[in-house]
């Protein structure tokens, strides 16, 4: 089983180029964030002529997630993350496929630091720690995918010195973060490439940031333990970034055995 989250940076922008990743690397379910539409304009025929049935909680022009799965529908836990701060934003969306929990997240960016922005990024990170208790309590098959907007260590970012007033990188993001994985979660990716520095998922589009490489990793897979013991693998499919009006960020996934 494949399991990508992808930012896709406006599902309609890059309908294109998703309906062509799903043709192309076949994932059994997808989490996709930033979709930028309402749930009336999300392209739920494109998806189901690729083979995928979803479920969505959409934001016309801002935010918005959703989660795909091939050939079954995902049936729908919730929308929205309790006690969000500010449920008027679609951030987060929890389902059930196969027995397996998951969640597809876009959390808040924060910036600028010392705003209230920054202050509703750290609020929301604190209660998304609360619901990922509960669900590691259930002892069920979980999954929490998306873009986290959290660069978690130094190594992941292309230069520290750039990123070092940007909310994704601050010490308070990071032990939130950290804090959240603490509890008994398994960062997928860092599991299978402990030592890589050059583990991106986000390549800006000014400055030549794709052409040179200077990118950051904030799009995570965190895993239960009952997923952790299933893990195959874990990667970033960057080919996907280099095409054609592509996502800034490129989809990244797990394996999973049955």
């Amino acid at each position: 089983m494949k399991i990508v989250t992808f930012n896709i940076n406006g599902i309609r922008a890059r309908l294109e180029r998703l309906v062509e990743y799903l043709a192309a690397e076949k994932p059994d379910i997808v989490c996709l964030q930033e979709l930028k539409a309402g749930d009336d304009a999300l392209p739920a025929d494109a998806f189901e002529e690729a083979g995928y049935a979803g479920v969505w909680h959409g934001q016309k022009g801002f935010n918005g997630v959703a989660i795909l799965a091939k050939g079954t529908k995902p049936e729908l836990r919730r929308k929205g993350l309790p006690g969000d701060p500010d449920p008027d934003q679609s951030r987060y969306i929890e389902a059930e496929v196969d027995g397996l929990v998951v969640a597809s997240i876009y959390l808040p960016n924060g910036n600028p630091i010392g705003t209230a922005k920054f202050a509703y990024k750290l609020e929301w990170m604190e209660k998304l720690r609360l619901h990922a208790a509960d669900l590691l309590a259930a002892e069920r098959p979980t999954v929490l995918a998306g873009d986290y907007n959290v660069i978690p260590e130094d190594r992941d970012t292309w230069s520290r010195s750039a990123m070092k007033d940007d909310a994704l990188f601050q010490p308070e993001s990071q032990q939130a973060f950290r804090r959240l994985v603490a509890q008994g979660w398994t960062d997928a990716l860092r599991l299978f490439h402990p030592d890589e520095k050059r583990l991106y998922t986000f390549w800006d589009y000014q400055r030549g940031a794709w052409q040179r490489d200077a990118g950051f990793r904030i799009d995570h897979l965190l895993c239960s333990p009952q997923v952790a013991d299933r893990l195959t693998g874990a990667n970033v499919d960057k080919w996907a970034r280099g095409e054609e009006k592509a996502s800034d960020h490129a989809p990244t996934w797990i394996g999973l055995a049955d």
